[in-house]
Order: structure tokens, then C-alpha cells, then sequence
């Protein structure tokens, strides 16, 4: 490849200066063509003569930074000596890439991939500060509202999430520093046409918005869950017979800061059956044994109100029974005493496990329900991974 052929020095004025003195008033806009004058730059393979594309020129240092044709980067410090001049040179082909349907499509693909990473990548800096180690608060509540904004497009929430911006810069900078990055491509920009630059910009746009509200709500499900796993795919409404979910009842409610409703536990279970509208599920040993300590919890802490209201401790116990029923295991069955609470001295029911070892805990009995895990501050079970529920 021959080498370029020099430039002729600058002409000079009457004092003998160049024009370099007048160079330092222009401005140089981001994708015009120049061509090298002068560098004193040792190290540079760049000849008076090569030609570039300007990315951007920084007027209050006077630098332009230079996109070369050769391949080099090299930035022009005009207050040093450097000294460029405008040309209308044409950029060098693009060796198809943007000149044909199927490279136009290829160009628009990785527009479109560049988009996908650079919005999942804003998305994790939000979530640091939003629902993250550097987020103050219930970042567990945090985290919910801004899902239950997704789900009702609320414009609060959405504002608020990263959006692709090029405000700061004018679009063309902007425009090619991107198209150049994800295409490889440094000079294939300025010789799309408007449209076809409106087109890979509106597609790098909805890419960006797209995956970063995608992964600020897979970052939200994490945060917001009692587990720190992504407990989605077990929402109440997808539970069918046959699926593993988490079930508690409204005596488990409470209310948040928001007004919307918490459950102090859930349990995992499969639905075997509905009952009167309520959930019939089976579960393991270990979560059977957490729904008898549950109930004895709430028979203590009813026990310590009655007894806060003058109750007599010879009360305590009739009163409880009869307002509670009385879990317990005796081996591997569960009693359920509710003699008191039904007045019938045979109402003591035994549930033993079934062949697998599972359990129906109050099944036909309790007005279970399968619950939104999301909404559980704990959850007693082993939770099934997305594929397997």
C-alpha cells in the first residue's frame, strides 16, 4: 500500500505565522472528515495526508478526538502543534456492511445485542442503590413496589427505572460511538442514510428500555423474595392440582406500611385438592413439624393476651382449647385435639403420614389457600427451581 502523498505546508501571513493561529478559533463537529497536517507525536504511524473522522472536539482543552482510517486513535492537541484540516473526502466502504439487506440486518442484530447488554449493565448500577448493598431501608419493600409498578405500568415507577438517553451529546456522536462499538464499523455511521440511522438508533433504544426494566424486575423478584431466589413461577395463579406451591390462611395476615397484605409464614406444599372453594395440600415431615409449631405459637401468644386481660391461669388453658385447636405429634402422627373447640369428646383426629411420607396437616379442615410468595415474610420448604415446578 503506498504511502499518502504529503500535504504542501500551510500557507503563511505577513508575520511569518501559519495559519495555526486561526485554527485554534475552529470547531470541529463529530463526524467530519479531516486530514492530518502535523504531529509532532513520535511514536504515530499517521502521515501528513491520512484522513479520519472526528469523534468529538473538546473546546476547552482544544483537543479533536480522531477516528483514522488507519486504525488509529490518536487525538490532536492543537494548542500543542497538532494541526488538522477539513476535507470532503469520502469514508472509506464498508465493506458491505450497511450497503446490503443481509449486512444491514446483521448491523441492526448487533445494534439490537449491544442495546440488551448496556441496559442489563444500567440496570445492575440501579439496583446497587435502588434495592442493593448501597440501598437504605426496607429494601425488601423497595423492592415489591417497584414490581407491582411494572405490573400496573404505573408512570412513577417506569420514570424512574434506566432509560437509554443521548441527551448529553448530540445524536450523530452519539449515534456513531455506538454503532461503531457494537458494529466495528468506525466510519460505516456517515454513510447511512437519516432513516437507516433513526432505525438502528429506535433499536438500540428499545433494546436498552427493554432489557433494563427485563433485569431490574428479575433483580427485584430476588430482593423481594423471603428467600433470596426467584419465586415467580410459584404465584398462586399458576398453582394447579399436581403443583408445588406455598400455602398459609388469613390467620397469617398482616398489613404492611403500604396497606397491602403480608403473611407472617408460608408453607410448601403440593395441591392435591381444593375443598370448598380452599387448598388441600400434602407436604414434607419437616414442614408438617413447622405448621404444629406454628399453631402452638399462636395458642401462646393468644394464652398471653387472655392472661394480659385478668384471665385466671386455672382459664387459661379450657379458654385456649376452646378457641384453638391442639397440634402435637405423637411419633410420626399428628393429634389434632378439638374436643374443646367442637364440644365433642370424640373430636380427636390422628393424621399419619402417607406412603411417601407426607402429610394432609388440617386438610378439609383449615381454610387454606395457596399465597403469593412474594407477600410471605418467611417460607418454610423446599422451593422447587422454575423447571421443576
Amino acid at each position: 500500500m503506498s504511502t499518502p502523498a504529503p500535504m504542501p505546508p500551510p500557507p503563511t501571513g505577513g508575520d511569518g505565522l501559519s495559519t495555526h493561529r486561526s485554527e485554534s478559533t475552529m470547531t470541529y463537529q463529530p463526524g467530519q472528515r479531516i486530514a492530518l497536517v502535523h504531529t509532532s507525536d513520535p511514536h504515530t504511524r499517521l502521515r501528513p495526508g491520512d484522513t479520519g473522522t472526528v469523534r468529538r472536539h473538546d473546546r476547552q482543552q482544544n483537543i479533536v478526538e480522531v477516528t483514522w482510517d488507519s486504525g488509529s486513535a490518536l487525538s490532536m492537541c492543537l494548542d500543542a502543534g497538532d494541526r488538522i484540516q477539513p476535507v470532503t473526502t469520502t469514508p472509506p466502504p464498508t465493506g458491505g456492511l450497511v450497503g446490503e439487506a443481509a449486512g444491514w440486518a446483521a448491523a441492526l442484530q448487533r445494534m439490537r445485542a449491544a442495546g440488551t447488554e448496556a441496559g442489563r449493565t444500567a440496570a445492575e448500577w440501579w439496583a446497587q442503590d435502588a434495592i442493593g448493598a448501597r440501598a437504605s431501608g426496607d429494601t425488601r419493600l423497595a423492592a415489591r413496589r417497584v414490581l407491582a409498578g411494572i405490573d400496573d405500568g404505573d408512570p412513577a415507577v417506569l420514570d424512574a427505572l434506566p432509560r437509554f438517553t443521548s441527551a448529553a451529546e448530540a445524536v450523530d456522536t452519539a449515534g456513531w460511538e455506538l454503532f461503531a462499538d457494537a458494529t466495528g464499523d468506525v466510519s460505516g455511521w456517515f454513510g447511512l442514510r437519516i432513516q437507516q440511522r433513526d432505525e438502528a438508533m429506535t433499536v438500540y433504544r428499545d433494546a436498552f428500555d427493554t432489557a433494563a426494566t427485563d433485569r431490574v424486575a428479575d433483580l427485584c423478584h430476588l430482593a423481594a423474595s423471603p428467600t433470596s431466589r426467584d419465586v415467580s413461577h410459584l404465584h398462586p395463579d399458576r398453582v394447579r392440582i399436581g403443583d408445588v406451591g406455598v400455602f398459609s390462611g388469613d390467620w397469617a395476615r398482616t398489613v404492611d406500611l403500604d396497606g397491602n397484605d403480608r403473611i407472617e409464614v408460608g408453607f410448601v406444599g403440593t395441591l392435591i385438592a381444593h375443598w370448598n372453594g380452599w387448598a388441600v395440600f400434602s407436604c414434607t415431615r419437616a414442614v408438617a413439624e413447622a405448621i404444629v409449631a406454628d399453631q402452638q405459637r399462636h395458642r401462646d401468644q393468644y394464652r398471653d393476651s387472655l392472661r394480659d386481660e385478668g384471665v385466671p391461669e386455672d382459664e387459661l388453658d379450657r379458654r385456649v382449647d376452646a378457641a384453638l385447636v391442639d397440634l402435637s405429634f405423637d411419633g410420626d402422627v399428628i393429634v389434632a385435639d378439638q374436643r374443646a373447640l367442637s364440644d365433642d369428646p370424640d373430636a380427636i383426629e390422628r393424621i399419619a403420614p402417607d406412603g411417601d411420607g407426607r402429610y394432609v396437616v388440617m386438610g378439609r379442615s383449615w381454610c387454606w389457600e395457596a399465597v403469593d410468595p412474594y407477600a410471605c415474610e418467611r417460607i418454610v420448604g423446599g422451593l422447587p427451581d422454575p423447571d421443576q415446578a
